[in-house]
């Protein structure tokens, strides 16, 4: 079934639309030709049967005029004769037909006579047997001729596809974050060879993802450049914030300077995970046991339930640094309770809030886009940017929806892992 449906679904590409195409043209042209040839190569065989009958006729008349003896095959109003033929004879016309003798094919030519129909035949068996031969010719060269042309046209379209397939295959690479990614068509890297229409898709293509990687790699070095920079001031505001008399005032400059100290870190970190370059440090892990710790660590409320517990491989430290910003998203834009389920090697987080915003579903989280919170304030847009990246670290898949019953659902699968049952059966 499924090579059936794998079948089906390369005569909708553009090699199955092309074969099929080449196949019926090839099959067209041979049929035409056929018959052309067919219709011409008879004319002639019939019209050279039907001159030897009429010679042979026009011997056998004179012949009978004369008195003299008619020779072999003439004869008169022989009981075989196409009776189309003999009424044309008997109204005083001449005249040829395809008929039957003696179970051969016969060219008939007929004429009037005083005693009836005189009458010559001219044996057909080798002008049938000639066209036959003909016809099965015809069918094996246009069998061969349809095969040769399908093999050729098939090679030459899978090169095609094969470069198209290639390019499709690496802007979906670009698309998915690989700006290394790159089709390096031959045509386009050899000035020497003439371009053709895929070579200038595929040189788009790489133009593009070349522009693309830098305009981002400008970015990513401007932004970590800015956080980097904004670390030496901040530490001199927090270093003065400090020495300032206790007071309101001095709690609200605080509360800026561990804000900014906070997005500072947070662009510093988002920089690290966008240049690809962060390394985890894998291990097992049972995952409930990880989701309680990081309800713990980050201080907030929580439910937990573990359905089913698992053995993840994974990395401590970037895991709860995706749950606390999961648990800090849900608190800060959701109601509670929050509740962190784990079943398997899935943990989800779900809120009891209005539920994710639909830009965000459609296209992700993006920096520095937020709602409003709970309690009116907006956040940077960082926290679910940072969870993302760190969850691509360590190998798992965050997803965002809307629980049905309302609230916001974030779950995060990661790989499921063996050798934490191992290491429980073991002595301590």
């Amino acid at each position: 079934m499924r090579a059936r449906l794998r079948r089906l679904s390369r005569l909708g590409s553009l090699y199955g639309k092309f074969t099929l195409f080449l196949a019926v043209v090839c099959c067209v042209v041979a049929t035409v030709l056929g018959v052309l040839v067919h219709v011409i190569v008879t004319r002639q065989t019939v019209h050279q049967a039907r001159s030897e009958a009429l010679a042979r006729l026009d011997s056998a008349t004179k012949a009978y005029a004369a008195g003299d003896p008619m020779h072999h095959p003439a004869a008169l109003n022989p009981s075989d004769l196409p009776r189309r033929l003999r009424e044309m004879a008997l109204r005083g016309e001449r005249g040829t037909a395809l008929g039957d003798h003696d179970g051969t094919p016969t060219m008939w030519a007929a004429g009037p006579a005083d005693a009836g129909v005189i009458t010559a035949r001219f044996d057909y068996r080798h002008s049938k047997d000639t066209i036959d031969g003909l016809d099965r010719a015809i069918a094996g060269s246009a069998t061969l001729a349809i095969g040769g042309t399908l093999l050729i046209g098939v090679f030459a379209v899978s090169r095609v596809t094969r470069r198209l397939h290639r390019t499709a295959d690496v802007a979906r690479r670009i698309s998915a974050g690989d700006l290394d990614a790159r089709v390096a068509d031959p045509r386009t890297t050899r000035p020497a060879r003439e371009q053709d229409e895929v070579a200038a898709v595929a040189a788009a293509l790489d133009a593009m993802a070349g522009t693309l990687q830098a305009r981002l790699q400008s970015e990513q070095r401007f932004t970590a450049d800015v956080a980097h920079e904004l670390r030496t001031p901040l530490a001199g505001l927090q270093a003065a914030a400090d020495l300032l008399p206790p007071g309101r005032p001095t709690e609200l400059v605080r509360d800026r300077v561990q804000t900014l100290r906070r997005l500072t870190e947070d662009l510093l970190e988002i920089s690290r995970l966008d240049s690809l370059t962060e390394k985890a440090d894998l291990d097992a892990h049972f995952l409930g046991q990880l989701a309680e710790r990081a309800v713990r660590a980050s201080g907030l409320e929580a439910e937990v339930h573990v359905v089913r517990d698992a053995c993840v491989e994974t990395d401590r430290r970037r895991l709860e640094r995706v749950l606390s910003n999961l648990l800090a998203n849900a608190h800060r834009h959701g109601r509670p309770p929050v509740v962190v389920t784990v079943d398997g090697p899935v943990v989800s987080i779900r809120d009891h809030g209005e539920g994710y915003p639909a830009y965000l579903l459609e296209h992700g989280p993006q920096r520095f886009r937020t709602e409003p919170t709970r309690t009116g304030g907006k956040g940077h847009g960082l926290g679910l940017t940072i969870a993302i990246g760190q969850a691509r670290t360590i190998h798992a898949e965050l997803t965002f929806a809307n629980a049905p019953g309302g609230g916001a659902l974030t779950t995060l699968a990661l790989p499921e892992y063996d050798e934490c049952a191992a290491r429980a059966e073991e002595p301590e």
